[in-house]
């Protein structure tokens, strides 16, 4: 496991260096509930114009995991009728990567001043800001957001309205094995300067 975190170093280090940890790539132990309770928090001091709290978040751990691993095999099945067993299985046992997993919902406050569009990103910000904290102090990290993000037994299981979305599951542990370096974009084709043509 990296040993470093913010303690130990300066915050843009830190950011410049941030790399999230596959969730197949994780072990125990999670988040205890007083850390677990420090990366909410933080994911809770995002920027959120009208003080609307448009996020919810749900804690999956223990033998939660299997049962809505469950609910997972059986919506894959349903959508894939022609699936092998292996590939149910898989989508089973998805949530056991990681020994906690945080469901983020977003959550909008229709008809208001707010844009809608606002809100949602204020639950983007919520899932890489306790991205970030949980790997700041020493967990691994992963934000996945993937097809049960968007099925509808799923959402229902999980207690959503109807409107609500999932914004990306997040997990969290330990890292079983170092992460490799993924290729980054090239600053100079995403950055450009805009400038006055008169």
């Amino acid at each position: 496991m990296s040993d470093f975190n913010l303690r130990d170093g300066d915050t843009i280090d830190f950011l410049l260096s941030r790399r999230s940890i596959l969730a197949r790539m994780m072990d125990g132990p999670g988040p205890d509930d007083q850390d677990l309770r420090k990366i909410m928090e933080a994911g809770m001091r995002v920027p959120d114009h009208g003080r609307l709290a448009p996020w919810r978040f749900i804690v999956i751990r223990g033998d939660a995991r299997e049962r809505l691993g469950a609910t997972l095999g059986a919506a894959f099945l349903k959508n894939n009728p022609d699936a092998i067993e292996e590939q149910v299985e898989l989508e089973r046992e998805r949530l056991t990567r990681a020994p906690v997993v945080i469901a983020v919902v977003s959550r909008t406050v229709k008809e208001h001043k707010i844009p809608e569009w606002e809100q949602i990103l204020s639950s983007g910000a919520a899932c890489q800001t306790m991205l970030i904290a949980a790997l700041s102090m020493g967990y691994a990290a992963q934000w996945i957001t993937e097809w049960y993000a968007y099925d509808p037994e799923v959402k229902q299981t999980l207690g959503l309205d109807t409107d609500d979305q999932i914004a990306g599951f997040l997990y969290l542990g330990h890292e079983a094995e170092e992460p490799t370096e993924r290729n980054r974009p090239d600053y100079n084709d995403i950055v450009s300067e805009w400038m006055p043509t008169d």
